[in-house]
């Protein structure tokens, strides 16, 4: 038996024919003038520097991996579906929704802090919340925005749980919590078992300890919030707190309007 090396240089390759005039192609333009279409860089710096040899994601990379990160938030959301929740499809001519409308137009110019609109079923607290996302998303597209109506929230980290999803627990629950603006719909009205509280609560504490910009809906009486939820909710160092007092809008003329609902 012949060493492999003897035999490879014993074979001839003879290149094929070509037709004259014949010119081979020409190699595509990298895209990136940096990277040259690498998507990681080495640093030039000296061997006894920490990053001596490590890779680092080029711009575009960087770009590409922020602008994919936002299409899947996007696909999340689900904003495409509410057609008719900009700020200018509010009708803010009803009585008790001004200081909202005004409060949500603030926030999505500035989304420092957290927004919490409450108030009873058919307020317009979704609509406002929708509103501001898309506000900002029109302003600023590849913004990684997150809305969310909470029972949903935790479906989707249930789901991860099945290999064949495609995306791991970790990676969405990170998704989650480190979005930009992160918006949690009808809070309160999620099914209260212990692993859901646990998720939920780590989620807002998170965002609470990173002060990162969140709005939370919800039509629940405060003291039926979690209470280390509510605490933290409730923070006025960090929460504009947005009362509606308004009548559903989607309740018929002739029903009476129900009861006000008691503390516990």
């Amino acid at each position: 038996m012949k060493p492999l090396g003897d035999v490879l240089r014993r074979i001839h390759l003879v290149e094929p024919e070509r037709p004259p005039g014949y010119e081979p192609p020409l190699a595509p333009a990298p895209t990136c003038a940096i990277c040259n279409d690498a998507g990681y860089l080495r640093r030039d710096v000296p061997t006894s520097h920490p990053s001596f040899g490590k890779l680092f994601p080029c711009d575009c990379k960087v770009r590409e991996q922020n602008e994919r990160r936002s299409n899947e938030l996007g696909r999340l959301s689900n904003l495409d579906a509410f057609t008719a929740h900009t700020f200018d499809d509010f009708d803010g001519s009803i009585p008790g929704v001004q200081d909202a409308l005004q409060s949500a137009r603030d926030y999505a110019d500035n989304p420092d802090g957290w927004l919490f609109l409450s108030g009873g079923v058919g307020t317009g607290k979704t609509h406002l919340a929708i509103a501001i996302a898309k506000d900002r998303l029109e302003r600023f597209p590849m913004s990684n925005i997150l809305f969310l109506v909470v029972p949903d929230l935790l479906d989707h980290l249930r789901a991860t749980f099945d290999p064949n999803r495609g995306v791991s627990y970790d990676e969405r629950f990170e998704q989650i919590r480190r979005a930009d603006l992160l918006i949690l719909d009808d809070l309160g009205t999620e099914n209260t078992t212990p692993w859901a509280r646990e998720k939920l609560f780590q989620i807002i504490n998170h965002r609470y300890n990173e002060r990162s910009a969140t709005v939370v809906t919800s039509n629940h009486d405060v003291y039926e919030i979690e209470d280390r939820i509510r605490s933290r909710l409730l923070d006025q160092r960090l929460t504009t707190t947005v009362q509606i007092d308004a009548e559903d809008f989607r309740r018929p003329a002739w029903l009476p309007a129900p009861r006000p609902r008691g503390r516990r």
